[in-house]
């Protein structure tokens, strides 16, 4: 789905938000990499422009520690929220009267909607689908002992229809890859999120012509599995060396341990 899609699809989720919770003042989001996404129309491009620009430093050096997925800023007028999502941040700028729970229950349960949904739809559906229009014929009186001419005997083309109902080409099976689990530790790390090598990722995503891979399905030497989100690892000293980079928690879902050998292939939907 291309990026004009996800701006006007996210660009209403704000907008609605704003007129769910009267205290949202701004909400915008961007990309990890500084990029905007969308911003909700009372949000000045300039001011978005400025917070990217200072809340990009912070996530610089919060890489050493697992990344940001949520930073608070308050100030006597109110307050400004920072939430990863996938892989984009949403900002929320509130009043000092906001009911700030309601905003976030709110912004986490719409957001993320709205995102798992644009992952699943189709590009092919975006696109406008134009329908044979319906031949409308007079009524014709047919005189006694006149046969009705041919052509309004003839049956539809095979051909035609058989093309028409080609079905979907057919994805190839998931890679699976071994790799040998190292911990991923930090203020800020999400316990449902892995890293591996960018290089697998973009042989994934090369598989399966340019599709984004956010999931994957881990499974161990004994049988255990579970799905999770993928993302590339950010430390230059585990690149190229077959690693995966497992939250503690997972570790002990899976009863793993740092060294082993796990299985993970992409999940596509």
């Amino acid at each position: 789905m291309n990026d004009e899609v996800y701006s006007f699809a996210l660009k209403s989720t704000l907008n609605e938000i704003r007129n769910i919770c009267p205290g949202v003042k701004n909400s915008f989001m961007f990309k990890e990499d500084g990029e905007i996404i969308t911003g909700e129309d009372e949000s000045p491009k300039k001011v978005i422009a400025r917070v990217i620009d200072t809340f990009g430093g912070i996530l610089e050096k919060a890489d050493a520690i697992g990344g940001v997925d949520c930073v608070t800023f308050e100030c006597s007028k109110g307050r400004m929220d920072v939430s990863r999502m996938d892989d984009f941040y949403l900002v929320t700028v509130t009043s000092r009267k906001a009911d700030v729970d309601h905003v976030n229950t709110v912004t986490r349960v719409l957001i993320p909607t709205v995102l798992k949904l644009l992952k699943k739809i189709h590009p092919a559906s975006l696109k406008s689908i134009s329908s044979t229009p319906e031949i409308k014929r007079e009524d014709q009186t047919v005189e006694e002992g006149v046969e009705p001419a041919e052509e309004f005997t003839e049956e539809p083309e095979t051909e035609e229809l058989e093309e028409s109902l080609e079905p979907e080409p057919v994805l190839p099976e998931p890679p699976i890859n071994q790799l040998i689990v190292e911990n991923l530790a930090g203020l800020f790390v999400s316990s449902d999120t892995v890293r591996i090598d960018s290089k697998i990722l973009a042989e994934w995503e090369k598989l399966y012509d340019g599709r984004r891979i956010y999931e994957a399905e881990i499974e161990t030497f004994d049988g255990k599995a579970m799905q999770c989100k993928v993302k590339p690892i950010k430390d230059l000293k585990y690149e190229g060396k077959g690693i995966i980079r497992m939250p503690e928690k997972m570790q002990l879902t899976l009863e793993i341990k740092k060294g082993e050998l796990v299985r993970i292939k992409p999940i596509i939907e």
